[in-house]
């Protein structure tokens, strides 16, 4: 049996970083604000699923 490549779905493409150059200062300052608060979403996910993981291996240990 051949390994078929078009069967993979597709691997997700990043995204161009956004044009800053039309933006206002005070725009710049709300995006930045704006990936700050994802950043820390994400850093708060990571968290969960790391305390996940641990207690999972700490259950498994025993």
């Amino acid at each position: 049996m051949a390994f078929e490549t078009d069967d993979l779905e597709p691997l997700k493409k990043k995204s161009p970083p956004r044009n800053l150059d039309p933006m206002a200062v005070e725009e710049l300052r709300e995006y930045i604000a704006t990936l700050k608060a994802e950043i820390a979403r994400v850093e708060e996910k990571i968290k969960a699923k790391q305390s996940h993981a641990s207690a999972a291996a700490s259950f498994f240990k025993k």
